[in-house]
């Protein structure tokens, strides 16, 4: 497998297998899991960052643990578009990743999601340090459940009846 783009990642994946999003940072990595009907994404945890052997070794034993066939990475962009280093980084990742275990990855746009889900915790009148130690987990969340709900939206579209029009 490769990196391949969101909606070829569905056909990509058995039946019964769950997306695993990741919000890959320098100290920390987000993860949140789909649900089997790859319809809602639930924040599990944060990965205190080690070393990349030790990092990925945590992430595969939540891979088959959780049967996951496919990982969603948040890709971080800048706000004008432009890809930086912290795109480097995510790639050199996914790629390092790929070369120990074989699974298809997409990449899914993060930007805005850590600010997304401080504005909720915010609201939700949490405290710092409740939402310093959930913020990881829920922008992984927040990219996943972006990518799910893009991939849904473009089934449905598809799988709609073509509107009746005189011609």
């Amino acid at each position: 497998m490769a990196i391949c783009k969101i909606n070829d990642i569905f056909g990509l994946i058995s039946s019964g297998q769950r997306l695993l999003g990741l919000d890959i940072g320098k100290k920390t990595i987000g993860l949140a899991l789909s649900d089997i009907g790859l319809k809602i994404a639930s924040p599990v945890k944060i990965l205190y960052r080690t070393k990349f052997t030790q990092d990925v070794a945590a992430l595969l034993a939540i891979v088959d643990n959780e049967s996951v066939g496919g990982l969603v990475l948040g890709w971080p962009i800048n706000m004008d578009g432009s890809l930086g280093p912290r795109c480097d980084s995510v790639r050199d990742f996914a790629h390092a990743l790929i070369k120990i275990r074989d699974l298809p990855i997409t990449f899914q746009d993060e930007r805005l999601s850590t600010r997304a889900v401080e504005s909720a915790m915010v609201a939700a009148d949490m405290t710092r340090a409740k939402r310093a130690v959930r913020r990881d987990a829920l922008a992984a969340c927040w990219i996943l459940q972006s990518a799910l709900d893009a991939s849904n939206d473009q089934q449905m579209r598809n799988s709609a009846p073509p509107p009746h029009g005189g011609s």
